[in-house]
């Protein structure tokens, strides 16, 4: 991984949040969401320099974009959104680990992070979002402003769950935030409409209209019938 860095971002004890492309789209949708609502300004960029895949275009290839930006605004850095994530896990890794080492630069004391929740549960257009946290101390604290904490063990996988554990060996808060849904392979707008509205009610700030990923969620359902 390589990651330049051409300005400093002007915070203080930011919050950081950091998610990457998963099942659903979720991590991107809502980090893309917060940072086309909140008008965020790039400072840093991570990216692979030797291409890991090519694209067959049907005749002809390209190269992948494979880039990801750290922005800012308002006491938050966010990272992450765009498409895709690192094929392999040093490279995962590598990433985790710069987004701690930018966390403890600007020193921030809270890390949020973003996925998907696959359940069969029906829906009904209003999923839930399940959060989990690094300690058993904050989540008790998480359970006191209602909200649905992850009903029972598993594995997280990929950037969105291992950003975690990397904070927590770091020393540093984190909060994982998975939105609900049933296909994990077609854009899951309420499912980020979701996690949205909790990431709101945890961090006490608005972070914009979401009418826009409901006409989205909405164009989803009549192209897909569900």
């Amino acid at each position: 991984m390589e990651f330049v860095q051409d300005k400093e971002p002007n915070v203080e004890k930011p919050i950081v949040i950091a998610a990457m492309q998963d099942m659903g789209n979720v991590g991107s949708i809502v980090v893309n969401f917060i940072n086309s609502s909140l008008k965020t300004k790039t400072f840093r960029i991570a990216k692979i320099p030797d291409p890991t895949y090519v694209i067959d275009m049907g005749g002809y290839i390209d190269l992948p974009n494979e880039s990801w930006e750290y922005k800012y605004t308002d006491d938050l850095i966010i990272f992450g959104g765009g498409k895709g994530q690192p094929q392999s896990n040093s490279d995962i890794n590598s990433l985790c680990q710069d987004v701690i080492d930018v966390a403890k630069k600007y020193s921030a004391k809270f890390i949020y992070t973003f996925g998907g929740f696959r359940t069969n549960r029906v829906l009904d257009n209003n999923p839930k979002t399940y959060i989990t946290t690094t300690s058993i101390e904050l989540t008790k604290q998480m359970e006191r402003l209602n909200v649905d904490t992850t009903p029972q063990k598993s594995i997280i996988t990929g950037f969105n769950g291992l950003i975690l554990g990397f904070a927590k060996k770091n020393g540093i808060h984190g909060i994982g935030m998975y939105g609900e849904l049933n296909k994990p392979d077609i854009p899951q707008y309420r499912a980020a409409i979701s996690i949205i509205k909790t990431l709101e009610k945890l961090t006490y700030r608005k972070l914009g209209d979401t009418s826009e990923l409901e006409f989205m969620a909405q164009d989803i359902e009549r192209k897909f019938k569900y």
